[in-house]
Order: C-alpha cells, then sequence, then structure tokens
C-alpha cells in the first residue's frame, strides 16, 4: 500500500504545487484546504486520516484547524508520525505533546533568513530616522510635518538576542551600514560564524545596545523575556526591532517605555496577540510598523514550501526530516536526522 500524506491549508507557489501534486505519483493525497478544527478533529476521530503517516502544514493553516495543541495532537492517527510545519517559527506546533506521540515535527530554517533579514534593516533604519513622521506627514500634504531628526546607524551598537541564520544575516547587512555587532545567545558561536561579532552576556547586552533587534525563537522560556525590567536596563532612548514573535516582548511595558521615552522607537514586525495590533503602538509615530511580512516575498515563499515537502517526502522514504525542530535533536527515536544546506 502506498504512503498516504495530507496537506493542511494551500499551497501558494505553482512550483509548490507542481511539486505537492508529482508527490502523487507513489503516495495517495489528501487535502484539507477549508474546513474549521471541529471538522479536522471529526476527520481524525472518524478514520479519514487512518492512513496518513504524516502533513504538509501550511503557513496559514492555524486558520483552519487552530494550534497543533494537546487536544489536536491527541486525535491524530497512531500512524502518523510526521508533521512539515512550513516556518522558521513553529510556536502554532506543540513541540513537546507531538514529541510525547513520537511525532517528528520540521520547520524552515535557512530559507526565511534573508528576507527577514531585510526587512529587520528596513525596520532599524525606519526607527532610527523616524519614518513614520515623513511619511505620513508627506501622504497628508504636509511634506516634512512634524518630523523630528533622526540617527544614522553608522557607529551604532547592535545588540543581537538569538544569533542564528536570521540573527547573522542580520549582522551581515548591519555591518555594510558601519555597526558594531554584539550578541546573546545560549551558547557562543564558533569564531567562524561570529564574524568579529562579540559574545557578551544577557544584561550586557541590554546596556550596551543602541538597537535591540530580537531574532530568538519563541517558546514558554523566551515568552516576555523583555519586558519592563529589560527595557530599563537599556540606553535612554535605544531602539528596539523584532522580527521574531510578538511576545517575546511584553506589549505592555514596551509601550510605556515608549511613550516615556526610555525606548525612543520601535520596528515591529510581528506583534503578541495578532493580527491585533496594541493601540499605544499603532497612535505612536516612533513606533514604525509592519503587518507581520519578513517572509512574504515570492522567492521565499516558493523556497519555504519546497523546503517543507523535501521534509516531508524525506521523513515518509527514509525516515528523517532534513530540518528536525531544535528541540527533537537529541531525541533518541528521532535519530538519522539529516542536516542540509537550505
Amino acid at each position: 500500500m502506498r504512503p498516504t500524506v495530507l496537506c493542511i491549508g494551500k499551497l501558494g507557489d505553482p512550483a509548490a504545487e507542481s511539486a505537492w501534486q508529482a508527490l502523487g505519483s507513489k503516495y495517495e493525497l489528501l487535502e484539507f484546504h477549508s474546513g474549521t478544527r471541529e471538522d479536522f478533529l471529526a476527520n481524525c476521530r472518524s478514520g479519514v486520516y487512518d492512513a496518513v503517516v504524516g502533513c504538509y502544514r501550511s503557513n496559514g493553516s492555524t486558520r483552519l484547524t487552530g494550534r497543533f495543541d494537546d487536544e489536536l495532537v491527541d486525535a491524530l492517527p497512531k500512524g502518523w508520525k510526521y508533521v512539515a510545519h512550513n516556518g522558521a517559527g513553529y510556536d502554532t506546533v506543540d513541540v513537546e505533546a507531538c514529541s510525547r506521540r513520537k511525532i517528528a515535527v520540521s520547520n524552515t530554517p535557512g530559507a526565511v533568513d534573508d528576507a527577514t533579514a531585510d526587512v529587520g534593516m528596513f525596520l532599524l533604519l525606519g526607527a532610527l530616522r523616524m519614518a513614520h513622521f515623513s511619511i505620513t506627514a508627506l501622504r497628508a500634504g504636509n511634506w516634512l510635518g512634524s518630523t523630528p531628526r533622526g540617527h544614522d546607524p553608522k557607529g551604532k551598537t547592535l545588540g543581537i538576542l538569538g544569533m542564528g541564520g536570521i540573527g547573522r544575516a542580520t549582522a551581515h547587512r548591519a555591518r555594510a551600514f558601519g555597526m558594531s555587532i554584539i550578541y546573546h545567545n545560549r551558547h557562543r558561536l564558533p569564531p567562524s560564524l561570529e564574524c568579529g561579532a562579540e559574545y557578551v552576556s544577557f544584561d550586557d547586552l541590554l546596556a550596551r545596545a543602541d538597537v535591540l533587534s530580537l531574532n530568538l525563537a519563541l517558546n514558554p522560556a523566551t515568552r516576555h523575556i523583555i519586558g519592563a525590567t529589560e527595557l530599563a536596563r537599556m540606553k535612554r532612548g535605544a531602539v528596539v526591532v523584532n522580527t521574531a514573535r510578538g511576545a517575546l516582548i511584553d506589549e505592555d511595558a514596551l509601550v510605556k517605555a515608549l511613550e516615556d521615552g526610555q525606548v525612543g522607537a520601535v520596528g515591529l514586525d510581528v506583534y503578541e496577540d495578532e493580527p491585533r495590533v496594541h493601540p499605544g503602538l499603532v497612535g505612536n509615530q516612533r513606533a514604525f510598523l509592519l503587518p507581520h511580512v519578513g517572509t512574504y516575498t515570492f522567492e521565499t515563499a516558493r523556497e519555504m514550501e519546497l523546503l517543507v515537502l523535501r521534509n516531508l517526502e524525506s521523513a515518509v522514504d527514509e525516515g528523517r526530516m532534513l530540518t528536525l525542530v531544535a528541540e527533537q535533536k537529541g531525541l533518541e527515536w528521532a535519530l538519522g536526522v539529516k542536516e542540509v544546506g537550505v
């Protein structure tokens, strides 16, 4: 019997859609393109998905099924072994629940690095230059309006919290603008990956950064890693940039720090309660805001979708995922994980 795989949500790129259809030469293909969480759970419990061994989980599928949480993971058929998730961040998948079921989970590191770092630099420059003031003034017919003078990036210190692929891509771009790079990670990088960046403690990162860039994963340990206490430790007037996950920052504390001048400006692509944006951010002209578009390009979307499909195919054919999530890499049942350049 041929393996059965499920696509949850839709593929947006024609090349990726063709690659999915091509898998029909060796797998049975099922699709859940529309419906509700209740519909999905009913399919799981009624036997519709009994033959499924793994799924492609699209970036927007949370709108259909909700989070892959305890309830949903427990409802998956016994033969379901793989979740190939589209996204570098995977906070919408309960990895702990999947691990209890010995379900392997992959994400899309590497594929998102350049596009996210590009947006990060756009936000960094926009925040430093107080771009929201001048953009809105111009469109309102007021030319420069009340735009305050901004700051140059040259000579400033960029503090990167989370020096993974996106963090390193951000550092590479920031060097071209004359910025010095310091960073904090759980572990120091080898010199070949630091490229001259200075490894510092978390406290030193906060104290020394003119611009703080958040480039780490959201999990229970990192939720609100930046709150009122951390913001108070930063230089007065420092800039905060976040392209990772909104809940890394306590937004109420950020708004207060922005209003009282402790934070000089922010550049944000992600928010704590998306798609809702804190009114204190929307109403503050020193907040340079984007609607979570870090990877929203044709090229990056294609690369991400194709990587997810490669993960699913490798899992089904070889029993190993190409880009297994970090939490599962040390688990014995997930042996044979193959790391590849993406």
